[in-house]
């Protein structure tokens, strides 16, 4: 295809696809597309583990890595200690998700006994540096910040390393900061995006930055409930070079998503997801459950900053999801996670190879009803 994106990125088809799951990074890129690996969660050595598993199994072909590195949190490099984040944590928050497990007839007792094991989750200066290196000891072709502006480390290993930086954005005059700083790519992401989001939609945020930013020629990747073809053409008509996707992966066989949370995926309505920030401490976008509803309720207190409201929702979801896998009703009630409104459109679990080839197909096929309207 015609797109710079092709060109920058070395591939056939201007489809990006962000994921948790390495299986899904190779798979994509394999059938034509760009796979990203979400890092976020992961320490150093963990990274270090999936990006080896991944050059071992991509065959050279190019992949990208993803980082939540936000321009501002609640803790710094200086109090980023579990003991320190913990105190930093007001009771009445871990009371009140504690309470709503309770009342769905689940044991509370040790919810947060083993919260601060793991990941690296949201990333400070140092920890944010640290990843990166094991990033661009790899043969990656794209590095993402996906909250802010990437951090200017990051954007010098990007030059000195010729790995191109793009950053997330859902506002225009971001989408100006971000150019002013130097990224290469930008992902222009719709309120209607799974995950972190802004306000404004796909069909009117992607047109309103792509001029914005014409001059400059950084190109757009169209983001916010993409799920088909036919919308990628549609950002394309609207000046965007490609779609960025995340959503339409969780669903995939090679998906690490849980089984109860496909399933509710696959039942769910465009309507049933909720933008809160009850889950990170800024507003995201995850599918509405019993568990969403009660954060929403007038007894909720303030979410509070990320990362601290991380600690207190992190832990009590992921004794959910495993009370849920097992059975539990109270917990399958409860079960939520991260998805777009394009969830509406995810209606059947398929191998990524043959969302890759029906979506080529889909694209395709709009692109030939659209140049039909013209006259010969």
């Amino acid at each position: 295809m015609k797109s710079p994106i092709c060109d920058m990125l070395g591939i056939e088809f201007p489809l990006v696809a962000f994921t948790h799951c390495r299986d899904v990074v190779v798979e994509v890129s394999k059938a034509g597309g760009f796979g990203v690996l979400g890092a976020a969660g992961y320490n150093a050595e963990q990274l270090e583990i999936e990006l080896n598993w991944i050059d071992q199994h991509i065959g050279g072909l190019p992949y990208g890595v993803d980082l939540i590195a936000p321009t501002s949190m609640a803790i710094t490099d200086e109090n980023d200690s579990p003991e320190e984040i913990a105190a930093l944590v007001p009771a009445e928050h871990q009371e009140f998700a504690v309470n709503i497990l309770a009342q769905h007839d689940i044991d509370t007792a040790d919810v947060y006994a083993n919260q601060h094991r793991g990941g690296g989750g949201f990333l400070t200066k140092n920890k944010a540096n640290n990843i990166i290196d094991v990033a661009f000891s790899h043969p990656i072709k794209l590095i993402v910040n996906a909250l802010g502006v990437p951090p200017q480390y990051m954007l010098d290993m990007g030059k000195s390393n010729n790995v191109l930086v793009a950053a997330l954005v859902g506002a225009k005059e971001h989408a100006t900061k971000q150019v002013e700083a130097g990224v290469d790519i930008l992902v222009v992401a719709g309120t209607e995006a799974g995950g972190h989001c802004g306000e404004v939609t796909t069909m009117v945020l992607v047109p309103e930055v792509c001029k914005e930013v014409e001059a400059s020629g950084v190109p757009v990747l169209a983001a916010g409930g993409i799920v088909t073809g036919r919308q990628m053409a549609a950002a394309m008509a609207m000046g965007a070079a490609g779609a960025w996707t995340g959503s339409m992966w969780l669903t995939t066989t090679e998906a690490e998503t849980s089984p109860i949370i496909k399933e509710k995926y696959l039942q769910a309505s465009s309507r049933q997801t909720v933008r809160s920030k009850a889950r990170t401490g800024k507003y995201s976008r995850q599918l509405r459950s019993a568990w969403t509803d009660a954060w929403e309720s007038p007894e909720a207190p303030e979410p509070l900053p990320m990362p601290l409201q991380s600690s207190v929702s992190e832990a009590p979801l992921a004794k959910i999801i495993k009370l849920a896998e097992g059975g539990h009703t109270g917990a399958k009630q409860l079960a939520t996670f991260f998805v777009g409104q394009g969830v509406g459109l995810m209606n059947s679990i398929q191998s990524t190879r043959d969302v890759m080839r029906e979506f080529m197909q889909d694209y395709i096929e709009a692109v030939e009803r659209m140049s039909a309207t013209l006259d010969e």
